[in-house]
């Protein structure tokens, strides 16, 4: 039988990729609408540090959910999943193409496979685990997953604080694993057919040098003025979801004295560079992903020609 779910095209990469520019290619020369998947664009004045495109590219090509919450209200991925659900349906209403761009995995994931019926935060349970990381490294927190959930503990980074205390404070919690709640979901269709497109330089070396240099004209872009302004702000900490994107989180510390600024920049390509590496991972367990070298000769070309296979 032939699939007759309407087109959506999912670009995903690792930061410093390359991701806006072919997006906003693809939306001049095929028309397809564009939806961030970026956990930091989300917010208004994070700006510089989350690589939000430029008021001209936004011009030329508009992106939905980008400043749709203020950093002091914290944004779920189940959240995403509900918004971009409905902008995917009003795109595809008019009769125009999704175009999915980012590189926060986690929203993928969650808009194509649902959410789980997961207990929710808890304060209390947070706040422990906030202090046993800073007491005990969060080595020590991920040993504790491994024994108590080793398929999460397997998919989740030792040095990926956010999710790794999530998974713990479910446990907690409820007293199951994170990945037995997810098990008993019951698998759904998602709505629309999608061609997965994996954008990423083929040498890492190559990203990783990409990445300092994005960093390095970012701080020259003013990125430690617009720490400056959000910490003036007096309502925000470097606790909220917002705070904790790579970059903000160094900045704040840079900013509030705790270290010199060649450590702040050191941390900052650091952290950008373990983001990367995560990413990199996701994408490898991505079913039917197209992968396509940013460096390549004509990676435009490549993709266009994936999208047109596809049949949009």
């Amino acid at each position: 039988m032939p699939d007759t779910r309407p087109p959506a095209i999912f670009l995903m990469g690792p930061t410093a990729a390359g991701k806006t520019d072919l997006a906003i290619a693809l939306h001049e020369r095929l028309g397809c609408e564009l939806i961030s998947v970026d956990s930091a664009m989300v917010y208004r004045g994070l700006d510089i540090g989350s690589a939000k495109p430029s008021a001209d590219e936004l011009a030329r090509a508009p992106h939905r959910l980008i400043d749709i919450r203020d950093p002091a209200d914290p944004y779920s991925a189940a959240e995403f999943r509900e918004d971009a659900r409905r902008e995917m349906a009003e795109i595809t209403a008019r009769g125009k193409v999704p175009l999915l761009v980012g590189g926060t995995m986690m929203y993928f994931q969650r808009l194509v496979e649902g959410v789980a019926n997961l207990p929710s935060a808890d304060p209390a349970v947070r706040a422990a685990l906030e202090r046993e990381a800073d007491r005990d490294g969060l080595g020590a927190l991920h040993a504790e997953l491994a024994r108590v959930d080793p398929a999460a503990a397997e998919r989740i980074h030792p040095n990926d604080p956010q999710r790794l205390m999530r998974a713990l404070e479910v446990y907690r919690v409820s007293g199951r694993s994170l990945s037995e709640l997810w098990a008993e979901q019951r698998p759904e269709t998602f709505p629309w057919r999608t061609l997965s497109i994996g954008l990423a330089p083929n040498d890492r070396a190559v990203l990783h040098e990409r990445i300092a240099a994005r960093f390095d004209a970012m701080l020259a872009g003013g990125f430690l003025d617009e720490v400056a302004a959000l910490r003036a702000r007096g309502d925000l900490d470097p606790g909220l979801p917002s705070l904790k994107s790579v970059g903000y989180r160094q900045g704040w510390e840079y900013l509030a004295g705790d270290v010199d600024h060649a450590t702040f920049r050191h941390r900052g390509i650091v952290a950008t560079r373990q983001l990367a590496k995560r990413q990199l991972t996701w994408m490898r367990g991505w079913p039917g992903l197209h992968w396509v070298d940013s460096l390549g000769a004509d990676p435009f070309a490549e993709v266009l020609k994936l999208v047109r296979e596809f049949g949009t």
